[in-house]
């Protein structure tokens, strides 16, 4: 009697350990204990139960991501992008903006510097000082050319290394965005740091964004990080609104002889690839960086100049496909 009680101890050990490995018996009927009928059960039903898992931890998932909010007085946000830096992202930005003011003086608009680690546009602006408060203990933007700017540049020294870890960035972003009183603007266009990476995922999911325009140099080599870029922006759902191919073609100041020094093209093959527009093309030109440097962009110091023309083009570009989307 003992040595049965042993044997079906031991087969009910092989029995457990078995049905880990393989999910199934390798007893028969007979000596399977009476709770068989419930793994049974358990392993026909298993996908079901996947799906059903499935679909708790997308919930889940849901939850846990924050939710987007708009910010006050501000109807529509423009988030300007590269996937590598010294491409021209900044200049691009700012011209940008004074060209989608330029073009409707009827619009009021306003500049985001989002690159902590290194902000440009309180250069690019000429603007200096901190920013005052409101009675609400807001922060007011600092204004030029009729545009609202705030940067971290703002509130600390233009030498001054910013050492912050992951945490503080995405909490002063989020005061760049909260806790600035921007009043009432058509546009706010976002100058974002280069790359993929933590800012971009705290803006896009928790402001909503009208669109991105990607900037990119023609060099094979930044278009490899624009196209990052731009596949980075759909997979959060927003929508690209297009590609600016920068310093796409050099004009020489005595002869006026035209040399690709980047290449040709290279962002227009990339728009094609991606099925999104080509929403304009910069040229290499001297007049753009000097007056980038003195803190007087192109379109509102040289207004006539073939090089602000470009930038206004772009911004008329900007606007027709955001108005297309909203068609959609």
């Amino acid at each position: 009697m003992v040595q049965l009680h042993y044997s079906y101890k031991k087969l009910f050990q092989i029995y457990k350990f078995s049905s880990n490995i393989i999910g199934t018996s390798l007893l028969p009927r007979r000596f399977v204990p009476s709770h068989q009928n419930r793994h049974e059960i358990r392993f026909k039903t298993s996908g079901a139960g996947e799906r059903a898992l499935q679909e708790r931890q997308r919930q889940h998932m849901a939850r846990g991501l924050p939710k987007q909010k708009p910010i006050a007085g501000v109807k529509e946000v423009i988030v300007v992008a590269s996937g590598k830096g010294g491409v021209g992202k900044s200049t691009t930005a700012v011209n940008l903006a004074l060209g989608l003011m330029a073009n409707d003086q009827s619009k009021s608009v306003g500049l985001l510097d989002a690159d902590v680690y290194g902000p440009s546009v309180p250069r690019l602006m000429n603007l200096k000082g901190n920013p005052e408060l409101t009675d609400n203990n807001l922060m007011r933007p600092l204004v030029n050319f009729g545009i609202s700017c705030m940067s971290m540049g703002f509130l600390v020294e233009e030498v001054a290394p910013i050492v912050w870890r992951g945490l503080m960035v995405m909490s002063a972003i989020e005061k760049l965005i909260r806790q600035v009183d921007w009043g009432n603007l058509d546009y706010l266009v976002i100058d974002m740091p280069p790359g993929t990476g933590d800012v971009q995922l705290s803006i896009t999911q928790n402001i909503p964004i009208a669109g991105a325009v990607i900037v990119s140099t023609p060099q094979d080599i930044a278009l490899l990080d624009a196209r990052r870029g731009a596949e980075m922006f759909r997979k959060v759902n927003v929508p690209v609104l297009g590609l600016v191919q920068n310093m796409s073609v050099f004009h020489c100041p005595k002869c006026n002889h035209q040399t690709h020094i980047f290449g040709s093209d290279g962002a227009k093959e990339l728009a094609h690839t991606l099925g999104v527009e080509m929403l304009g093309d910069i040229p290499l030109h001297l007049n753009i960086r000097e007056t980038s440097d003195k803190g007087q962009p192109v379109v509102v110091s040289s207004p006539n100049s073939p090089e602000a023309e470009a930038y206004r083009r772009v911004a008329a570009a900007v606007v027709r496909r955001l108005r297309s989307i909203q068609v959609k």
